[in-house]
């Protein structure tokens, strides 16, 4: 009966610590880092954002519209510029950028082109002793533009990530999830 109750215990601890450890941590990275602000509260700024999805992305509708609603709502809201439209635009090529830049050099200060790599539910089996490990990740590329200049002032890219071992999320929160790393690669004032 002893060694019964032992092979429980030694069975269940690892069950136990997983779901008793699913503290969810946040944590950004800008490569390179660090940058300054992208933001700046009293310019007028152009968004162009692209998806960039791999070959084998699922759910690449339900991850578009999360893009879009998580992006429209940042710009309208974070007081990131003074005014800003968002576009979605095909992949873009050398040209179609260039007339972007053309266009907008004269009703904004600034372009920003967003592309999206990722952006959804990760999860990790087996990764720790907490046996599954999960949350979102999020992966941007940012390209700052100040008009007139016909070129990128700077690119860098954004890696979000929120979740730990015994977290499972799911797509509900990849609006939102947009508009955290957003404010961590283009650093709205806090208001």
């Amino acid at each position: 009966m002893t060694t019964l109750r032992h092979s429980l215990a030694v069975l269940l601890i690892p069950i136990i610590v997983a779901f008793s450890g699913c503290a969810s941590t946040t944590t950004s990275q800008l490569v390179p880092s660090p940058q300054s602000p992208v933001c700046q509260s009293s310019a007028k700024a152009l968004i162009l954002w692209m998806p960039q999805w791999r070959p084998d992305q699922k759910d690449v509708h339900e991850r578009e519209t999360a893009a879009a609603e998580g992006m429209t709502q940042f710009f309208a809201n974070s007081g990131c510029f003074s005014s800003a439209v968002v576009q979605r635009i095909a992949q873009p090529s050398a040209a179609s950028i260039a007339a972007a830049v053309a266009e907008a050099q004269s009703r904004y200060d600034k372009l920003v082109i967003v592309t999206v790599h990722e952006l959804g539910p990760i999860v990790k089996i087996g990764s720790s002793i907490a046996l599954v490990e999960g949350g979102t990740e999020v992966v941007l590329d940012l390209a700052e533009y100040l008009l007139p200049a016909s070129k990128p002032h700077r690119v860098f890219s954004v890696q979000w990530r929120d979740g730990g071992p015994g977290v499972i999320k799911g797509v509900a929160s990849l609006s939102q999830d947009i508009q955290f790393a957003l404010a961590a690669g283009m650093q709205p004032a806090k208001q």
